[in-house]
């Protein structure tokens, strides 16, 4: 039973079960605890909540970890955790028969408010996004060591994350890249690098069923990063593949990926807004176009403009997909919904002429579940068409 932990008293009575509790609900505690401090949460009547994260700070002033008020919030408690988190990786999805890099820890998907965890063979990438996750790091390196013996550590918290959860990460110590494979593909996954964590193990299968579409044929992968699709489809033997990305470190990157899978693909530094109007200007066109940008805005603000970004890059995408051709389209965009960028997808089509039958909706793979009740852990749209004409 845990004892002595600071309480912290809600505004209102509390009949939600999700575990984010914000500012506006808490009552400002006389003493404050530092952010991130391990608390005791009871609503206005006094009734116990639960334990969890308290932070003064943030707008989510508190992240509530445990309901059971015989369950103490320790380093017991995250190596319970965890383990389930990895169990459900290894021994129910098996996901060491297809591939040695998956998530390990998603966040509130797995109960863990803060915490995201990939796993890249040896290496683990731990990010934190929450003050009470880094406050008390060391039980989640001691969890995660119990069940990877002997991995490497590299951690990170972006610097907008700092901000809004008021603490200070200093960096890491460089690491070797590690070398992954899945489904018989192999990449380099360097968190040092530009790409945050090394490397997107939430598109694993999406990339694994879209290039067993692509044999044969001529596809141009947009925002392809570490050339994770456009590989994926060479070596599933597409005829020709172009990989076009802004940034010149990624495509480093990607070049030195096809090399890994000794195969040869076109990669071309490119915004490509410019690029597809030049495309579309000559009449070029491809069998298969592949559209996964950046996640265009954090800020609740700007998701009109973000699907305003959405809709003018999908109208182009689609300007250069030949009659019959696939359309693959992502959106890693979590403040935008399944249903907007859908209804983004319909307009773009109306607005290009194109008539697109939709084959196939998807998210993240399996390793990135979210609870039915925190859909917030729920944020790649996965969108696979045919452009009928």
């Amino acid at each position: 039973m845990t004892t002595s932990l600071p309480s912290i008293r809600l505004k209102n009575s509390w009949r939600s079960s999700h575990p984010w509790i914000f500012q506006k609900l808490v009552e400002k505690p006389s003493q404050k605890p530092k952010p991130g401090t391990i608390v005791e949460v009871r609503d206005v009547d006094g009734e116990w909540i639960g334990r969890g994260f308290y932070n003064g700070h943030s707008r989510i002033a508190v992240r509530v970890l445990e309901t059971d008020p015989r369950v103490s919030v320790d380093a017991a408690w995250f190596a319970d955790r965890i383990a389930r988190a990895v169990a459900l990786r290894r021994d129910i999805l098996k996901l060491d028969q297809v591939s040695n890099a998956w998530r390990a820890v998603h966040a509130e998907g797995d109960g863990l408010s803060g915490l995201v965890v990939d796993r890249y063979d040896d290496l683990l990438v731990v990010e934190f996004f929450s003050a009470g996750m880094f406050r008390h790091r060391e039980w989640v390196y001691s969890a995660l060591r119990d069940q990877f013996p002997g991995a490497r550590f590299y951690s990170l918290a972006d610097e907008h994350v700092q901000k809004q959860e008021s603490f200070d990460f200093h960096g890491n110590e460089p690491v070797e890249p590690a070398i992954i494979s899945e489904y018989g593909v192999r990449f380099r996954a360097d968190p040092t690098s530009a790409h945050k964590t090394g490397f997107f193990a939430d598109q694993r299968e999406n990339r694994q069923w879209l290039a067993q579409q692509l044999t044969g044929k001529r596809v141009l992968d947009l925002c392809c990063n570490t050339g994770g699709f456009g590989i994926c489809a060479k070596v599933h033997g597409a005829e020709e593949v172009t990989g076009v990305d802004i940034d010149e470190a990624v495509i480093d990157i990607a070049k030195a990926n096809a090399r890994l899978n000794a195969v040869k693909l076109k990669f071309v530094q490119a915004d490509i807004f410019p690029y597809l109007r030049d495309l579309a200007a000559r009449g070029d066109r491809y069998d298969a176009v592949i559209l996964d940008p950046a996640k265009m805005t954090r800020d609740r603000d700007q998701v009109i403009n973000a699907l305003k970004k959405y809709l003018d890059m999908n109208k182009l995408a689609l300007g250069v997909v030949k009659p019959g051709g696939l359309f693959a389209t992502f959106s890693c965009t979590g403040l935008v919904s399944e249903e907007q960028f859908l209804d983004m997808l319909r307009r773009a089509a109306y607005f290009s002429g194109r008539t697109l039958q939709v084959l196939k909706v998807a998210g993240a793979g399996a390793d990135h579940p979210f609870l039915a009740h925190v859909q917030e852990s729920r944020y790649l749209k996965a969108v696979f068409c045919r452009v009928l004409d």
